[in-house]
């Protein structure tokens, strides 16, 4: 063997300026990198989570053009949007349950970029979904009140990303599986909120829509909760198996 052959960089040329990879090679690593996502999403039931998500934006479609009548004013009016809003963080913290545990733990160096980055994802996608079934209905209802989402897309933003924010908090602290439980709790106490008058910003769902204090919670939680999710990930529940 000798090293006729070999190309060394310059000296004091920078780090990474020697001879560039073959285009097979850059193939089979990007190849390698989008089966890496896919897996990861399709272990996460990502797919699933969509289909849902954009059932939700066809309910949020129904509930506005529907002239509901509900004791309880525009309060109770205000409040089935929020359920479905509710519903849809619930499915994006349920996402990261894995069912690898340890294992993918160990050997996913690439773990908190795919987390971060799915988490992101569907909630932008939740966002838009959502209010494209707002906007249909306003749109079929002839811009009449009841095709109007209350507080509009702005509020609808700061509520979707808040209690997303709450749901991966409550994957990182209960699991995947229970990720559902933040958003719930929240929707609970916002009903309660929602038949007085509010002032903490924390209740930011009641909370007017141009209420800088409500929209700086909501997005501090959101960024802790996708913070959290991607670092930490979802706590591990299931149990080691004797060895």
């Amino acid at each position: 063997m000798t090293a006729a052959g070999l190309h060394r960089p310059a000296p004091g040329s920078p780090p990474g300026s020697g001879p560039a990879l073959p285009a097979a090679t850059l193939r089979l690593r990007a190849a390698a990198g989008w089966r890496l996502i896919r897996l990861y999403l399709v272990s996460r039931r990502v797919p699933m989570a969509l289909a849902l998500l954009a059932g939700l934006g066809v309910l949020l479609w129904v509930a506005l053009r529907w002239r509901w009548n509900i004791a309880g004013g525009a309060a109770a009016k205000q409040f089935i949007p929020l359920t479905i809003e509710t519903g849809a963080a619930a499915l994006i913290a349920v996402t990261t349950y894995g069912p690898f545990g340890e294992p993918e733990r160990a050997a996913g160096r690439w773990l908190p970029v795919l987390r971060l980055g799915a988490a992101v994802a569907l909630t932008a996608i939740a966002f838009g979904l959502l209010s494209a079934g707002a906007a249909a209905a306003h749109i079929a209802d002839g811009g009449a009140a009841a095709g109007v989402l209350p507080g509009g897309t702005i509020a609808l933003l700061r509520n979707l990303a808040g209690m997303t924010g709450l749901g991966l908090l409550s994957a990182v602290a209960l699991g995947g599986a229970f990720g559902w439980v933040g958003p719930m709790a929240y929707l609970l106490v916002t009903e309660v909120a929602l038949s007085g008058d509010p002032t903490t910003p924390w209740v930011w769902a009641a909370r007017p829509t141009h209420d800088l204090g409500a929209a700086a919670c909501a997005a501090l939680v959101f960024a802790v909760g996708t913070a959290a999710i991607a670092v930490l990930g979802a706590r591990n529940t299931g149990r080691r198996s004797a060895a």
